[in-house]
Order: C-alpha cells, then structure tokens, then sequence
C-alpha cells in the first residue's frame, strides 16, 4: 500500500508503555546494564592498580573510599554485576543449544539469574569473613 497512511494516535513500534513487563523483559535489560557496569568496574580496577603502583600514600586514599560505606556498596554492585552477567550468558549458551526456550523455562532461568545476583556477594562476603 504505497500511499496508506499510519494513523497518528499509533506509535511506529512497541515500547514500554505497551508491553506487559515480565522477568525475561527485564533480564536483557540487565544484562546490558550489567555488562555496561563491568567496563566501569574495569576502569575503577584500572585505577586501584595505578594508585598501587603510585605508592602507599595514593593507595591508603583509595583504600579509605573503597573501606567507606559508598565504597562497600559499589564493591558488592560489582559482584553482583558479574555474578548476574555470568549467570546470563551461561542462560544465553543454553538458549543456543535449543533448550530452555520455552516460556516458563526462560522465566525460571531469568529469575535464577537474578537471585544469583543477589546471593552471590553475599556468600562472596561470608566466605571472605567467616572462611572456608
């Protein structure tokens, strides 16, 4: 229909206003913030090593923000960043052998994802506190 006209209360595609947010929705968009996360986590560890390198009066200034609330928070972000990310991707490889395609399958993997992000730096830190 080359002349057709789209009406104007339509929008061009889907977005977020019309779909129906659920868990798998929310996993991709995650994902990607997860992995966006990481290269900033990297920047930040690119940073620790050079005020190592500095000398020990650079490194007690950044060892005092990373002992800081703020600091203990960001470290426990990462964790769980690449605890969701690794989790995700091992999601994604699954998806490519065929497996797990199903609805309820990628619902049930989206939320492993997600409590495994929360669970890990937890078990990071008890592991680190209490040992082995």
């Amino acid at each position: 229909m080359a002349g057709a006209t789209r009406p104007g209360s339509r929008p061009v595609s889907p977005h977020l206003t019309i779909w129906r947010w659920h868990i798998t929705m929310l996993s991709s968009i995650l994902h990607r913030l997860s992995g966006i996360a990481l290269y900033g986590a990297a920047i930040g560890f690119a940073f620790w090593l050079m005020a190592a390198a500095a000398g020990p009066e650079t490194f007690a200034k950044v060892q005092t923000v990373l002992n800081a609330w703020y600091g203990q928070a960001a470290l426990y972000l990462i964790v769980a960043a690449s605890a969701y990310h690794l989790a995700n991707g091992i999601r994604h490889l699954v998806f490519d052998t065929g497996a797990g395609l199903e609805p309820a399958d990628a619902d049930t993997s989206a939320w492993f994802a997600v409590l495994f992000a929360i669970a890990a730096p937890i078990g990071l830190w008890a592991l680190v506190t209490f040992g082995a």
